[in-house]
């Protein structure tokens, strides 16, 4: 009773004579339904045979079924049917019900009452089913207008089938059974619930249930549904369906439980009506599911961006900090400030510069892992702000190094500067200290003209004592040329109170000048008044004589033994009690002339004794007498072991020194090797191919481990630097490593092997986004290190090129150039393993499109180019909700409500160059 569906030939059953044409041709409904010709035959013939004996219990459900899903349609044109085969008789609601489940216009109906009038109104309505590619076979007119109820419930299944049913699909199967999974799949959770058809599956009510509660657990208290109650559960499942989900009730509970087996197209048609009440949610669903994806991964991505903003801001602004402090190098004017410098520089390697070579590693391993998620999320690659790139922060660390380089040696050179200066300006007072302290009241006894009153005697004695005087002036000439040396020296260093030491210096000289004339003037005058006198005492000029170079010589040797001293190695000291050893070995001799001198004045004493005369006890011709001898003598015996007591106290001092140089240099010969060693195992552990990423992985991580664990001997070894530098010790005979060395080749390996584990991570990243195998992963590796001649992680364009061949690839220059463009966008020359594996797996990722997103957009919109605040609150979680409703623009158009977003240009801006 029912036409076969078709799209070409003319099937027809054997009953009626019928041939079948193009067995092997297929037929389709939609792009969604298909069926073959013998498929469709099979089909009808089955329903033939059941239209010549339909069961009345089908009759019936088929009347109430059909009869309300025409309802549920015409009740939107303001109308109904109350008796089905009746009411679609004259053509006129057949024809309404058309246009309102097509919504297209039909022709224009006639009015008249006719017989004739009626059967054109329903040949036009059957044209038009015909004209949506379905043949009606054995269903006219005539059988419509006259009442024929098998006839008219076949068109209506007709209508049904090619309006509601058919574009139901599931996996590329045919309506029915795409409309069967879908409702095996939403039951399959349920007790109780086996869909296996559309008759016998849903008489228990249970299926109609579980559909509902599926999709809207709100309506239903599933759990308190039993399955000996079905027709408490289909009336359940009626009325909560009419009431919330507009399907209205188009079966009877009594008649599907009493009927063994109830009609499957009255079922499939009620049935249907679900289908299309959720499809439309789950659709939505599904978009907004792949909305919240997308934009989860840009928020991720933009919390990853400024994560790097502000790590590498703040990197950049203590470089900016810290380079001017480093640039300074006002020297400070004493050794105690200088020191201080010298400590707070090692506070700044030890404490404040390690965190910074963390963060710096740091910011490059979230650069490069921010631009692998977001080359595998189909993203922009991430352009950081102007003078924030790695290339920015590495240049600015450059920088920073070279000053910190060149600050450490201004130290030193400045430490010992100031030392120097300090040992100088002291000699340099002690020596003014003594001149100063022998020219005292020179001029005044120059200035006298005792010469004028004085006997014969006594003018002798004034010639020899000025005689003596001249000796004594000459002698000390040395010292003023050294005090006047040490003076310039001081000022050559720039030496802080070089003007205090040169007004000193220029009052010694001028005085020195004076003295000079002085003597010559009291010279001259005693020379003239010389004639005069005859006699003078020759001993008391003979121990003058001899007593002041004497004198003079022991002034000379005191001051050398109290002399201070700076070295710097066992040579040096050893050079000074050389130096010591010679002055004592002089001492005998100097003993001899003290007693000649000594000896001199007994002589005088005896004269005098022999000869009663009454002496003054003054030598006329100098001040010193024979008790000032012996004191000074006294003195000099007294310093010579004092001398040899500071020799050997810095001689054990430097002998120290000489051991913290070899236990530094024992240390430093063994760190240096290890840590070269160490770079070279990361190099190879990073080429070699053996066993998985995850292997290599823990190989590495072993390896920093390895190298945190020898940070105690890094930091036993700056101890012993430090000792080194705290006893001045600014040289090392017995290592090639310095500190300096060691602190850069320990930074480079944290860095390296941070690095390098980075790498990893991302091939890992990659490989497991990108859907790659280990086998393929080890294959991709194998290749590239063939080609990687260097051995240094990357390939040459030849070697690339020879590559790609030896793998398949059919290369032309332009190919070859634009295949260059990818791996090797910044025009390096070279092909880095991380540029080859995103080659390798570019093509098969399986990524989200800007068009996807679109699409996705579009059913939240229901079809709009434009989507709604309102919209996009009720159908994404309130986070993504408020993120899209921020970031979109308003649409522009005419017929649009106020406040429409364009969501169009916000799907675009995800996968282009965009601040989103």
């Amino acid at each position: 009773y029912w036409g076969a569906v078709t799209s070409e030939g003319d099937l027809r059953s054997p009953e009626r004579g019928g041939t079948m044409t193009a067995v092997e041709t297929q037929m389709t409904y939609s792009n969604s339904y298909t069926i073959s010709h013998e498929q469709a035959y099979m089909i009808q013939e089955d329903d033939w045979d059941r239209d010549l004996l339909l069961d009345p219990a089908w009759e019936k459900q088929q009347r109430k079924t059909f009869t309300a899903w025409c309802n549920s349609h015409l009740r939107k044109a303001g109308t109904q049917i109350e008796n089905i085969e009746e009411d679609f008789r004259n053509g006129l609601k057949l024809m309404l019900l058309l246009e309102v489940i097509s919504g297209e216009r039909l022709p224009k109906p006639d009015k008249g009452k006719m017989r004739f009038h009626k059967i054109a109104n329903v040949n036009k309505a059957l044209d038009f089913i015909c004209s949506k590619g379905v043949k009606l076979v054995s269903i006219g007119a005539e059988e419509i207008v006259d009442g024929n109820v098998k006839m008219t419930l076949g068109m209506i299944w007709t209508i049904i089938l090619r309006f509601a049913i058919q574009d139901i699909s599931v996996e590329e199967t045919s309506a029915k059974e795409g409309l069967l999974l879908w409702c095996q799949r939403k039951t399959a959770p349920y007790r109780n619930v086996n869909v296996q058809n559309f008759h016998i599956s849903w008489k228990d009510g249970l299926a109609l249930c579980a559909l509902i509660h599926r999709h809207r657990p709100d309506l239903i208290d599933y759990s308190k549904l039993r399955k000996d109650d079905p027709i408490g559960n289909l009336n359940t499942a009626f009325e909560v369906a009419e009431k919330f989900l507009d399907i209205p009730k188009m079966l009877d509970a009594e008649d599907i439980v009493n009927t063994p087996k109830p009609d499957e197209k009255a079922i499939m048609t009620y049935v249907s009506c679900f289908y299309h009440a959720f499809a439309g949610a789950e659709q939505a669903e599904t978009a907004a599911n792949r909305i919240c994806k997308v934009l989860a991964v840009n928020q991720e991505n933009e919390k990853l961006m400024e994560e790097y903003e502000k790590l590498a801001s703040e990197l950049l602004e203590w470089i900016r900090r810290t380079i001017p402090w480093l640039e300074n190098r006002a020297a400070e004017q004493t050794m105690r400030a200088m020191q201080q410098k010298l400590e707070d520089f090692r506070d700044y390697r030890r404490i404040h510069k390690p965190p910074r070579v963390q963060e710096k590693c740091q910011l490059e391993i979230n650069f490069n892992t921010l631009q692998t998620k977001l080359r595998l999320s189909n993203r922009p690659a991430f352009m950081p702000s102007e003078g924030k790139m790695v290339s920015d922060i590495a240049n600015a660390w450059k920088g920073l190094e070279q000053v910190e380089k060149g600050y450490e040696e201004w130290l030193l050179t400045e430490i010992r500067r100031l030392e120097r200066l300090d040992h100088l300006a002291e000699k340099f007072k002690q020596k003014c200290a003594m001149h100063e302290s022998w020219t005292g009241g020179k001029e005044d006894l120059l200035s006298q003209k005792d010469y004028e009153s004085a006997s014969l005697m006594e003018i002798r004695a004034l010639m020899r004592k000025h005689e003596a005087f001249e000796s004594d002036l000459a002698a000390h000439q040395d010292r003023v040329e050294q005090i006047a040396a040490i003076a310039q020296e001081l000022n050559e260093l720039d030496y802080h109170d070089a003007a205090t030491v040169n007004a000193r210096c220029q009052g010694i000289c001028d005085q020195w000048d004076n003295l000079g004339t002085l003597t010559q003037k009291r010279r001259d005058s005693l020379e003239r008044v010389e004639k005069l006198w005859e006699t003078i005492d020759q001993l008391y000029l003979e121990f003058a004589k001899r007593a002041a170079p004497f004198n003079n010589w022991m002034d000379g040797a005191m001051e050398d033994l109290q002399d201070m001293f700076i070295v710097h190695s066992i040579e040096e000291i050893q050079s000074l009690i050389t130096a010591h050893d010679q002055f004592k070995a002089t001492l005998p001799e100097a003993d001899k002339e003290r007693m000649a001198t000594m000896g001199i004045h007994n002589e005088i004493l005896k004269i005098a004794q022999t000869y009663g005369i009454k002496l003054s006890g003054i030598n006329p011709y100098t001040t010193l007498s024979p008790q000032d001898i012996s004191t000074k003598w006294d003195t000099v015996k007294h310093l010579v072991p004092l001398r040899d007591q500071m020799l050997q106290e810095e001689v054990a001092r430097q002998q120290a020194n000489e051991r913290l140089r070899r236990q530094f240099a024992a240390q430093a010969n063994i760190i240096g090797p290890w840590i070269q060693t160490k770079m070279e195992e990361i190099s190879h552990v990073s080429v070699d191919i053996a066993g998985s990423l995850e292997e290599q992985m823990n190989s590495l991580k072993q390896y920093e481990q390895n190298i945190i664990n020898y940070k105690s001997n890094i930091d036993k070894l700056e101890g012993d630097h430090q000792l080194s530098q705290e006893s001045l010790i600014f040289d090392n005979k017995h290592t090639n490593y310095t500190m300096e060395h060691v602190r850069v080749g320990w930074e480079q390996l944290l860095t390296t092997i941070a690095r390098t584990i980075n790498e990893v991570e991302n091939q890992i990243l990659t490989r497991d986004a990108k859907g790659i195998s280990q086998e393929q992963l080890n294959e991709f590796r194998a290749s590239f290190n063939h080609f990687d001649r260097k051995r240094n992680g990357m390939m040459d364009p030849d070697d690339f090129r020879a590559c790609l061949i030896s793998m398949g690839y059919d290369l032309g220059e332009v190919e070859f150039a634009r295949i260059m463009t990818l791996v090797d966008p910044n025009n390096t020359g070279v092909v880095t393993f991380q540029a080859f594996i995103d080659f390798m797996t570019r093509e098969t990722a399986e990524t989200d499109t800007a068009e996807q997103v679109m699409a996705s957009f579009k059913i939240l919109a229901s079809d709009k180019n434009y989507i709604t605040v309102d919209e996009l609150r009720r159908e994404l979680p309130p986070e993504q909700a408020e993120y899209c409703i921020s970031r979109m623009t308003r649409f522009v158009g005419s017929d649009c409500p106020s406040g429409a977003l364009d969501y169009i240009s916000f799907s675009s801006a995800l996968y282009g160059e965009s601040d989103l």
